[in-house]
């Protein structure tokens, strides 16, 4: 009998329930989403009525926000039979309906070309009076590694600790990074230490067994890529010689410019003399010979005409004018002392030139070069 009461209280219950609630979301999948950027994406959102939700269908997808102060952001919209899809500016011509017609159970969307703007919380609440039920998904959009860069960093010689490094410049976190040889035995050398998180690998103490090609990948959760390295350790350079080497080529250097610094400026010194030279006026030329001559001819000219304007007409006669000189005095100074100077021409005497009408006149004294003392 109790049994039978039990029974009858928990089908009264359901009943209840199902009258209170008649509308219900029916997707059980997983609410965390994980995507790459680029791809697309389906948001699940299925529903069943019941007979009593006899209110108009509406759906409503909206972007929650991250800080409660902020508005939630309705992405797309569903009502009076009719699909409004640009709500979000963000979101715009990248989300759909999954259905062509959602009042058959399918409140589905796709969302496609995603970028990394795109993660958040979606929620999808769809209402029909008096039922109204929601649904929640955590949407991660993600970027995939870019082609990573692999390099060695430093020389790679013989003895010497060499660094091989392997960066990826976009890529969400966590990023992880392995490296592998492709050649040879295809193992990594024993001295090998990787470090997964930066792609840095360094080979302690380097021998020629490292040589070879090594791949490196960068991988995350929605992708990876791969670059290739080659590596050819090489034996220590003789350092010794290479600094003898590049102390000798700076030496032969500096003699080289100080030869072209010596010629230079010979050959400008050499052209300053012969300029100076070209104007330079030599001691050793005597002055010119016919200064002198003009002086003592214009001297003697001055003396006759003096002579001839104190004479009369009546004693012109008795002046006899004298043999001009026909050497030049520097020629006199050349002649042996044997040669006796010819002697100046005689000057008529006061008294006569008196009684002739002539005025006196002083001439100064004159030495033999026709100056006057």
């Amino acid at each position: 009998m109790d049994f039978m009461v039990f029974r009858c209280c928990t089908l009264l219950g359901i009943l209840l329930a199902a009258v209170t609630h008649g509308l219900e979301i029916t997707s059980s999948g997983s609410t965390t989403i994980e995507k790459a950027s680029g791809e697309s994406v389906k948001l699940d959102c299925q529903f069943t009525l019941a007979n009593e939700d006899s209110g108009p269908l509406d759906i409503e997808w909206s972007l929650l926000a991250s800080d409660s102060q902020k508005e939630d952001k309705v992405i797309i919209l569903f009502s009076g039979d009719r699909a409004y899809e640009d709500y979000y500016e963000a979101l715009k011509g990248r989300v759909h309906f999954n259905s062509a017609d959602p009042k058959e159970g399918d409140a589905s969307i796709n969302l496609t070309g995603l970028r990394s703007a795109d993660s958040g919380t979606y929620q999808c609440k769809v209402k029909k009076a008096p039922g109204i039920r929601s649904r929640k998904l955590r949407l991660t959009v993600m970027v995939r590694p870019s082609k990573p860069r692999c390099y060695t960093e430093g020389p790679s010689h013989e003895g010497k600790d060499v660094s091989m490094k392997c960066v990826s410049a976009e890529g969400t976190s966590p990023m992880k990074y392995t490296w592998e040889k492709t050649t040879d035995s295809k193992l990594l050398p024993a001295s090998a230490v990787l470090d997964s998180l930066t792609g840095s690998m360094n080979v302690k103490n380097a021998s020629a067994s490292a040589s070879g090609t090594y791949r490196c990948t960068a991988s995350n959760r929605v992708g990876s890529e791969e670059c290739f390295l080659t590596l050819r350790v090489t034996p220590s350079p003789n350092t010794a010689g290479i600094i003898a080497g590049a102390v000798i080529g700076v030496l032969l250097a500096l003699i080289l410019i100080g030869l072209i610094l010596f010629c230079c400026c010979r050959a400008h010194n050499k052209k300053k003399y012969e300029k100076e030279m070209s104007y330079e006026i030599r001691e050793d030329v005597p002055p010119p010979k016919s200064r002198v001559s003009t002086a003592r001819s214009f001297t003697s000219v001055a003396s006759q005409r003096s002579s001839l304007g104190s004479m009369s007409p009546s004693n012109l006669h008795e002046y006899i004018p004298k043999q001009q000189y026909d050497k030049i005095p520097s020629e006199e100074y050349d002649r042996p002392p044997s040669h006796a100077p010819v002697p100046p021409p005689a000057r008529m005497a006061g008294p006569n030139l008196s009684r002739m009408g002539a005025i006196p006149v002083m001439v100064p004294a004159q030495n033999r070069d026709g100056s006057i003392v």
